[in-house]
């Protein structure tokens, strides 16, 4: 009997360390994809300049080659590994859109205009002669493997901790993640853009040893051993109805975040001009980054707090979304009297925003074991594509406003004026999944 209890024990004990291992590896496998991802933003106008994009040209190539060409590979990405997430494991994604991003991140720190005769010459047969046309390629592979990362990690811990903890899981996932933007721009303060896409990429290769102990979810094996139906079929998220809204409100419920960092945030350097900030005295998108950043590390922390404590992902939301309006008012109205006071004010917007960690747990809570990867993979992406969109209809509004010295902030007003109260309205139409049993598949 006691041999019995011992062995009990000692199995007890190996499952809470493997979970920990779990948990432990995921974080800091979003910790290099947020460092990844942030980063070009970060050292944007550096790396742009460096490679002779004019002064002018600075803010329509960053957008292009961030909002446009990351994101859709974000969203490429997403489908790609969430349908294998479901198809062939958690596991197999998280190692593969690792080594992706990670190789691309490493090729990023040498991009160069290619000689015209030489070996290198054969970049100009696919039309990759330019260090600007390099760039946007990386920038879209980068993406494409960096989608992988975040709804796998999350899905596997969702279905390996219990459901009374498994808030508290993700919450350390997604703080501990969020301080890779701020890790980032520390760096770049220290080494040159090309080194920081170095060390970014080789982070990344280093992940992939830690991640050799890491065990596959047991609702994941069921299912394949079971032959559940349409594991990873993405028309399923559309269909029925009711379940496609469910899928579409999901991701309108986040959209908030990625404007508020996409532009908001992104391009501060332009907003802060067109409020009146004088040349010289504008905040530098690489340090508002890193403050939005510290905000979205506190506001992850305790938003998830939060819905453990009142027992609600839904109620935790519709909280952090007044705090979004509230701050994105400070930012409009008080954020140009001073530098001191718009990084404080990028701040306040990064811990409203900061709802991450519970969106990121709705997400794999609102679907069954069949689509889970599919769905907590494709809906961050989802969320992170809209920073194109943001842009896109930022942009046609300064146009609408006759691209005027105000216009950036006022036509940003605008927008912002339409993705919060969406948001809003989206998390009325989801369901509650605080304490779900997540063993169950979709029909």
């Amino acid at each position: 009997m006691q041999a019995s209890s011992a062995q009990f024990s000692d199995s007890t004990s190996l499952q809470t360390r493997t979970k920990a291992i779990v948990i432990l590896v995921a974080a800091l496998g979003y910790f290099v994809d947020i460092f990844d991802l942030l980063l070009f933003a970060i050292v944007r106008v550096e790396s742009l300049k460096s490679i002779g994009i004019a002064a002018d040209q600075l803010k329509p190539t960053g957008l292009w080659l961030d909002n446009y060409l990351q994101v859709t590979g974000l969203v490429i990405g997403g489908i790609v590994w969430g349908i294998l997430g479901d198809r062939r494991g958690r596991i197999s994604v998280l190692f593969g859109s690792i080594l992706v991003y990670s190789i691309a991140n490493i090729l990023n720190a040498f991009i160069a205009d290619a000689p015209t005769t030489g070996p290198g010459a054969i970049l100009h047969a696919f039309g990759l002669g330019s260090a600007i046309h390099q760039y946007g390629v990386l920038r879209f592979i980068a993406g494409f493997g960096l989608a992988g990362e975040l709804g796998a990690g999350i899905t596997l811990v969702s279905e390996l901790v219990s459901k009374e903890r498994r808030g508290l899981a993700t919450t350390f996932i997604a703080t501990v993640g969020i301080l890779g933007a701020v890790v980032a721009y520390l760096i770049t303060r220290v080494v040159e853009w090309r080194t920081a896409f170095l060390i970014g990429g080789i982070m990344g290769l280093a992940l992939l040893a830690l991640r050799v102990g890491v065990v596959e979810s047991g609702m994941f094996l069921k299912v394949q051993t079971q032959h559940a139906p349409s594991r990873g079929a993405i028309w399923l998220l559309f269909y029925p109805w009711t379940r496609a809204r469910r899928y579409l409100c999901v991701i309108l419920c986040a959209v908030p975040i990625w404007f508020s960092v996409g532009i908001l945030i992104k391009y501060c350097d332009s907003i802060g001009a067109s409020m009146g900030m004088p040349e010289g005295a504008r905040p530098s998108p690489g340090l508002a980054i890193m403050w939005c950043y510290v905000g979205l590390a506190v506001g992850d922390m305790c938003s998830g707090l939060l819905s453990q404590l009142i027992h609600s992902r839904r109620n935790a939301l519709w909280i952090f979304h007044l705090l979004t309006l509230a701050a994105m008012a400070l930012y409009f109205t008080i954020g140009s009297s001073s530098l001191t006071t718009f990084y404080v004010c990028a701040t306040c917007i990064g811990f409203a925003c900061g709802y991450w960690a519970v969106f990121v747990t709705l997400a794999a809570e609102q679907f069954g074991t069949n689509l889970r990867a599919t769905a907590a993979t494709t809906a961050p992406n989802m969320v992170r594509w809209s920073a194109a969109a943001g842009a896109f209809f930022w942009t046609q509004c300064e146009v609408l406003l006759g691209n005027g010295p105000s216009a950036p902030w006022q036509a940003a007003v605008i927008v912002a004026a339409i993705v919060v109260p969406i948001a809003m309205m989206a998390v009325f139409f989801l369901p509650e999944t605080f304490g779900r049993d997540l063993n169950f598949t979709e029909e």
